[in-house]
């Protein structure tokens, strides 16, 4: 099984608080074991929304499998040359 992503989590807990807080207020129970009750079914709900809900599919790229290359531009053969660093050092300090 395929862990979770944060979509699927996020949905599941939001429909887990707001189902259990809509059900408690619609059946008005107050005894522990109808309390119970409504909180199991909110997770049920919970976890079947989770469950459910379309996980969008990766591309998996293998050790073994070459990256395509593309045809070669002409004319992109310039030099790169990296820029110079800049550090915060003791004369980058304002007000000592």
């Amino acid at each position: 099984m395929q862990r979770p992503n944060t979509a699927q989590l996020a949905y599941g807990s939001a429909t887990v608080v707001l189902a259990t807080v809509a059900l408690l207020l619609l059946s008005r129970t107050t005894t522990t074991l109808g309390i119970a009750v409504v909180c199991a079914a909110g997770l049920l709900l919970g976890i079947l929304v989770a469950v459910t809900m379309p996980v969008r599919a990766r591309s998996v790229k293998t050790a073994g499998t070459p990256e395509p290359v593309g045809p070669a531009v002409p004319g992109n053969e310039e030099i790169r040359i990296p820029a110079a660093r800049v550090g915060a050092g003791a004369d980058t300090r304002i007000g000592s």
